[in-house]
């Protein structure tokens, strides 16, 4: 599991810096004791285990400092002579400090800078690279993990804007199926508004949704498919076969829809003996849906809407799917037909 400090509450960060830096306190201490093996410590080395201890109280600070102010202003700014100029005049400042409480805690020993510079240098360039790469690190964390929101808030957009666009496209097509049988003054008209009504619902509510049961996404196909078969009566020879033995799945609403619409769309009108063929089948969390319809390249619908649907599902198969699915479109032997695989999550 990847820890982002970033993403911590702001009272978590202060309770994981205050226990990071309390048992920096104490390591003088505790390293201390295994040296001595239980042996009486002396004054002198007491003194100096002081003197440890209140320099991290420094070595806290480098790393603030650093962490706070000069890596975002300075370094990240290309400011680099200004960088190592505020970092060396800071350590000059820490000598003389240790300067002065060398000689209040230990007096049996003089001070020489030199072994100063030595001792504290190492421990103050650590904690300016630490500060450095902590900031560095923790930046990068923090817009890499602002990018994926945006990038997933943009992901949501993009296919609430393509469903957006398939809802308005099956609507035009069922109005004009109504007034198909308003014209005709068929004995259908009721229960076609009846399963309109029960087609807006699922629209209108269930696709808010980012997914469906698959055998709520069936059940709206069937309603539809209904409705043609109101439309077309026997003109049509149909086949339907929807009956998935896994429709347990979850699957984004309006994905199948523009398949079975391109069908109805294309595959009647001037086509001699129109014929479709739907099916749809589920084993092994894998799903196969089949629509086939007989096409003449001269009886293409020529409208405003035509094209959007299938244009749209690739779009939304490519954002929501990636490798777990294919999608394969033929055109052979005045037949049309298109093959959908997708691989569901376990």
């Amino acid at each position: 599991m990847k820890l982002d400090f970033t993403s911590l509450k702001k009272y978590q960060k202060v309770i994981v810096h205050i226990l990071v830096w309390t048992a920096l306190f104490f390591l003088p201490y505790i390293l201390a004791l295994q040296v001595e093996e239980g042996g009486p410590r002396s004054e002198l080395t007491r003194r100096i285990l002081h003197l440890n201890s209140i320099m991290n109280i420094f070595w806290a600070t480098t790393f603030y400092l650093n962490t706070l102010v000069l890596v975002p202003r300075l370094l990240f700014q290309k400011k680099i002579f200004l960088f190592f100029l505020g970092n060396i005049t800071f350590f000059a400042g820490i000598l003389l400090l240790n300067r002065w409480l060398y000689g209040v805690l230990i007096t049996e020993q003089p001070y020489s800078f030199f072994k100063g510079i030595v001792f504290n240098g190492l421990p103050f360039l650590f904690f300016v690279l630490i500060g450095t790469v902590f900031k560095s690190v923790s930046d990068r964390v923090r817009m890499e993990r602002i990018a994926q929101e945006r990038e997933s808030e943009n992901l949501k957009t993009e296919l609430s804007f393509l469903r957006s666009q398939i809802s308005p496209h099956f609507l035009f097509n069922v109005l004009n199926n109504i007034v198909a049988l308003v014209r005709l003054k068929s004995e259908e008209l009721e229960p076609t508004i009846i399963k309109l009504s029960s087609l807006m619902q699922y629209m209108l509510y269930d696709t808010d949704e980012d997914k469906v049961l698959l055998r709520s996404e069936v059940d709206y196909l069937q309603s539809y498919i209904d409705l043609q078969k109101l439309r077309f009566g026997d003109r049509l020879a149909l086949v339907v076969d929807l009956k998935p033995k896994e429709d347990w799945h979850a699957i984004e609403p309006m994905l199948l829809i523009p398949f079975v619409e391109n069908a109805f769309k294309h595959g009647t009108g001037l086509t001699k003996d129109p014929e479709i063929n739907i099916s749809l089948q589920t084993f092994n969390n894998r799903l196969i849906f089949r629509v086939k319809n007989k096409y003449l390249e001269k009886d293409k619908v020529k409208d405003k809407v035509s094209g959007i649907g299938l244009t749209n599902v690739q779009r939304r198969l490519q954002l929501l799917y990636g490798k777990n699915h294919s999608l394969a479109i033929d055109k052979t032997d005045d037949w049309f037909s298109v093959t959908l695989e997708l691989t569901f999550e376990p």
